[in-house]
């Protein structure tokens, strides 16, 4: 199977579930740090979808037995004020479509036993998106200023992994805008109002039930999730 049947499988979910009645909350661009790069032995980034029933807010308790292998991430969450559409999409336009910027977590899962994935695998299996849990307040930042935003992943109270919005392909606009572009390419554009998760800041870490985890973003906030 090569990349485009995998996002032949990708689309495929997509539209059966939006026509069973799920409704369509975001985007998601995965695989965009150093980091998670090397930890699925991948080169590139890749997208995924996210429908409204896999958003849980500020606090949530999830079950972690409604996944596979479950594994978070620390990131942003970027809320659209204005519709992108590609292709040629540039940073500055994508930095002046985002509304609000939110810390986000997404959990990641996979059923590819033991997370020995390729990259074809993590397409066709929606980009390995689990969830979504985003806070309830927007960060006070300035969108110009994310490459510079550290951001450490606590588990359970322990400070795990960090890293910078410069590890996420030098600036985390930079996926929203190659999701755009990407999507343009199929007549696909981000709407207004979505919200747009542009890759992890670390490497992703498994959680188990009875664990909590923290994306902390230093005096700008943090979000925390328990799993039960």
């Amino acid at each position: 199977m090569g990349l485009d049947d995998a996002y032949a499988v990708q689309f495929f979910q997509l539209q059966t579930h939006l026509a069973a009645g799920r409704v369509l909350a975001g985007r998601k661009v995965g695989l965009t740090s150093p980091a998670m790069q090397a930890q699925l032995g991948v080169d590139s980034p890749d997208f995924g979808f996210f429908f409204d029933d896999m958003v849980y807010s500020e606090s949530a308790r999830i079950p972690a037995a409604g996944f596979i292998a479950p594994r978070v991430e620390p990131e942003f969450g970027f809320v659209l004020k204005s519709p992108l559409q590609g292709p040629g999409v540039s940073l500055e336009q994508a930095r002046a479509a985002i509304g609000e910027v939110y810390a986000a977590i997404e959990i990641i899962d996979s059923r590819i036993a033991d997370w020995d994935i390729h990259l074809v695998d993590t397409v066709a299996d929606n980009a390995s998106c689990g969830a979504i849990a985003v806070g309830t307040a927007p960060l006070n930042v300035d969108v110009a200023d994310l490459a510079s935003v550290r951001c450490t992943l606590v588990i359970d109270g322990q400070a795990r992994e960090s890293g910078t919005g410069e590890d996420v392909m030098g600036d985390p606009v930079a996926p929203l805008a190659w999701l755009a572009n990407v999507l343009g390419e199929q007549g696909v554009a981000l709407d207004a109002g979505q919200l747009v998760l542009p890759g992890s800041f670390t490497k992703a870490l498994p959680v188990i039930a009875g664990e909590s985890a923290t994306a902390d973003f230093g005096d700008l906030g943090s979000l925390t999730i328990h799993f039960i």
